[in-house]
């Protein structure tokens, strides 16, 4: 007899896992970061080099190069950069969705050593003379945008100025004189100022640059390797087609091969896919071609784990055990298999991560992550709605679990 609360229960269930997928889909996927690859943008390669004879490149200078350059790119107004060392004396910079590339290459290579030099040329104030995010925007009595410093030594300012009264002591931005003023008067109080800035934004830049700090190294480019929007979008768009095709086949042979168990798979294979995305989003994961390389690996594999136990099932049903009987004694003989497959999986993707580069390492924690998820899913989720629907006395005959009456007691 059929228990009808239990079969209510289980589709109060899935369709509430259904309706919280519809609403909530769109704006998940909206809010996952597509890497360099998908949506354009350009990658470039650097070489470290010391600034001072004698210093060697170490691990603690591409540290320290690293933070630097990842400041600059944040005052060109990108996000999610992702910047990697390359022992021995390589940074690698990725930047997607990068809108002015030029001004970006030239914001990240700038050395921005700000010097003050009086006549003769001698550098008499420098940069690591400013007090920590001492450089800010104001505007003059005719309302220009001018970059106002801030010193850490007031006095020491002021002795500069006291030394050049009636003299000029120019400010360089590297090798490029910003501006030349007369010192008329001693100025105390351990402030100055820098005007021509055009624009507002043209002041905030250079502020925001003086507040980074002078690059610890020289960067030299390798290489630069540009991709672009269009190219980024079609690949995106194949991509998701390809899912498209193989996830519909996927879902067909299921349904026909093993009938109510891969219904079932099918359910959790979508509701699979979905927390994925929910988990790369809550991840703040950025997703390239290998992260979704690994991805639908791991839907092979969620896929294998749902046809080992209907398998183990079958071959239950098949020695002469009734259906519930079958699915008790076919769940528990696959999960050691299954167990077994993910745990090697996962040990490769160990291997991967702590050996390979940017790109294998983004394989490997999408393929991570998404293995676990199948554990939840593609395992236990599955196992728990095809016992709902059991102990509902639904679908207790054979040939809902493809296994014909003339096959049972074979083996």
């Amino acid at each position: 007899m059929i228990k009808w609360s239990r079969f209510v229960l289980f589709l109060l269930v899935v369709g509430s896992m259904f309706a919280l997928m519809f609403t909530t889909l769109i704006p998940v996927s909206k809010n996952i970061t597509l890497g360099l690859d998908l949506q354009g943008g350009f990658e470039i390669l650097y070489r470290v080099e010391p600034i001072n004879k004698g210093d060697v490149v170490n691990k603690e200078l591409l540290n320290a190069t690293q933070q630097m350059v990842d400041k600059r790119i944040n005052i060109g107004g990108v996000s999610e950069p992702e910047i990697t060392v390359e022992m021995p004396d390589r940074i690698r910079v990725k930047l997607a969705g990068a809108k002015d590339p030029e001004k970006l290459r030239s914001l990240i290579g700038r050395p921005a050593v700000l010097t003050f030099r009086d006549e003769t040329g001698k550098i008499v104030l420098n940069g690591n003379d400013l007090a920590p995010g001492g450089a800010g925007v104001g505007y003059d009595d005719l309302k220009r945008p001018i970059v106002t410093l801030k010193f850490k030594d007031a006095s020491k300012f002021e002795q500069v100025t006291r030394d050049n009264v009636g003299k000029q002591v120019a400010i360089f931005l590297d090798d490029q004189m910003l501006t030349n003023p007369s010192i008329r008067q001693v100025i105390s109080g351990g402030s100055a100022q820098i005007d021509g800035q055009r624009t507002y934004e043209e002041a905030k830049e250079l502020a925001d640059i003086l507040n980074s700090g002078a690059l610890p190294a020289k960067l030299v480019e390798m290489q630069v390797t540009s991709v672009g929007a269009s190219l980024g979008q079609v690949a995106l768009e194949k991509t998701i087609f390809a899912g498209y095709v193989g996830g519909a086949i996927i879902l067909v042979f299921m349904l026909l091969v093993y009938r109510v168990p891969g219904m079932i798979a099918n359910i959790t294979l979508v509701i699979f896919t979905y927390l994925c995305l929910v988990v790369l989003d809550w991840m703040n994961a950025t997703l390239t071609l290998p992260g979704i390389a690994g991805f639908i690996l791991s839907v092979g594999m969620a896929v294998d784990a749902n046809i080992i136990t209907a398998e183990r099932i079958q071959e239950e049903i098949r020695s002469g055990k009734t259906v519930l009987s079958a699915f008790r004694a076919g769940q528990r003989r696959s999960f050691i298999t299954i167990i077994d497959s993910h745990v090697t999986t996962l040990i490769a993707c160990g291997v991967l991560f702590f050996f390979g580069t940017s790109s294998i390492q983004g394989f490997a924690i999408i393929l991570t992550m998404t293995l676990i998820v199948s554990l939840l899913t593609n395992v236990f989720g599955s196992r728990f709605l095809l016992w709902m629907l059991l102990r509902a006395n639904m679908f207790k005959k054979p040939v809902w679990f493809a296994v014909k009456e003339s096959e049972i007691g074979e083996l």
